[in-house]
């Protein structure tokens, strides 16, 4: 059989056509996170803007009249572009509801760690088709609000099968996976916590490690104490895992120091701090990761953002979407309460939950709009990302790129 010598050549020495390119024009305020662009603030946002898109890679910024040329051309319509959200702590692996639990709560009950053996025993029941479309639908319900990059961890499972399943699990639809093995003690080893201590740190770890990039801890009162967080996120480390912190939810505590002894990419939660833990957070590269979906689910105190802002420390913004404590997937709500009631700005508040949830995992190719990065971004149906903020609840996001790609 013969070929036409007019079909393309194949094999590793054929030609790759250049990817198409796209500018994105007339965008009333482009949030680029870059300070030397634009306004010259943190959140480098240029007014009358426009980006250019190569592959899945920004290649060009600048003011709209002068784009270059491209194969493709959006019109913005004089809307708003931010970079996409990067929602840096959630919960995703599970099954079940706790709808009787928050209905409880609201009527008075407070939540207590205790509250998350109620999905271990639903998650443990589940197949991994029913945990899989469990994650896949709320991924999905993120990336119509602008959410482009999501970590998720394991911790529903608490057995080495279930935590390993739930990793291979988080790994079919994100990168960014944490093994959570240390979430809280289950119930069959709730007379011999270091025994679990052990199982967390070498039968489970070794299951785990393979599957995941992360491994966390819940370092709280009712979960485990600061010298079995250190053991746990040592032995993590030396198998390769970076350490990140569930600190300081609760109560005051060990959390957020030890983060920062660990060099933690993230200390998460950050609700009750001293003044050293603030200080020990503004000179540490640990960002301080403040979730204030639980406080609103939970009627608890806010995270006090403008005290760790201006002690100088690193704040991103995340949802915690988890089925107990905060089944939110929506950062523009949780932009909308951090303005509203931690003391935020909203162009902090904006930055937080961009370029502030790539600092907590530790990448520089997202999170921002500047040539090089990582082609992810939200069209918002309103002239500045302030609407995020001002217009809490409306459904702002009416388009999402990521990875070069309009998806939404």
């Amino acid at each position: 059989m013969t070929t036409s010598s007019t079909n393309p050549p194949t094999g590793p020495t054929a030609p790759t056509a250049p990817a198409a390119s796209t500018t994105i024009t007339n965008i009333a305020g482009l949030v680029t996170n870059d300070p030397s662009l634009g306004d010259g603030t943190p959140i480098g946002l240029i007014q009358d803007a426009a980006v250019v898109i190569e592959g899945d890679r920004v290649v060009w910024v600048g003011e709209s009249s002068k784009a270059p040329a491209t194969d493709n051309a959006v019109d913005a319509g004089g809307r708003a572009v931010v970079p996409g959200f990067v929602d840096s702590h959630s919960h995703l692996v599970f099954a079940g509801d706790r709808t009787q639990e928050f209905n409880a709560r609201m009527s008075g009950r407070p939540y207590s760690a205790g509250g998350i053996r109620t999905t271990v025993a639903a998650t443990r029941a589940a197949t991994d088709a029913e945990l899989s479309a469990n994650v896949a639908r709320y991924l999905a319900e993120a990336l119509r609000q602008g959410t482009t990059t999501a970590e998720t961890k394991s911790g529903y499972g608490l057995t080495v099968e279930d935590e390993a399943r739930a990793l291979r699990v988080a790994r079919e639809h994100t990168d960014e996976v944490t093994y959570l093995g240390a979430h809280v003690v289950p119930a069959e080893y709730a007379d011999d916590p270091a025994g679990y201590v052990a199982l967390v740190t070498g039968e489970m770890l070794d299951a785990c490690a393979p599957h995941a990039r992360w491994i966390d801890v819940f370092c709280e009162e009712g979960a485990f104490d600061g010298d079995q967080a250190r053991a746990i996120l040592t032995a993590g480390r030396a198998r390769g895992l970076r350490p990140r912190v569930h600190a300081n939810q609760l109560t005051r505590g060990p959390g957020v120091r030890l983060a920062v002894e660990l060099d933690a990419a993230s200390a998460d939660h950050c609700t009750h701090l001293t003044d050293a833990d603030v200080d020990a957070l503004a000179h540490s590269d640990t960002v301080a990761t403040l979730l204030p979906g639980a406080e609103f689910s939970t009627r608890a105190p806010w995270p006090d953002a403008r005290r760790l802002l201006d002690a100088g420390a690193t704040v991103a913004l995340s949802t915690d979407c988890n089925p107990g404590s905060s089944f939110t997937s929506s950062m523009p709500f949780c932009v909308a309460l951090a303005v509203r009631d931690m003391g935020m700005t909203p162009d902090e508040a904006v930055w937080s939950a961009t370029a502030g949830g790539a600092a907590a995992l530790r990448r520089q190719d997202i999170g921002r709009l500047t040539p090089g990065a990582r082609a992810d971004l939200a069209l918002l149906d309103a002239p500045s990302h302030v609407h995020l903020a001002y217009r809490p609840g409306v459904p702002l996001v009416s388009a999402v790129w990521r990875r070069g790609e309009r998806v939404h």
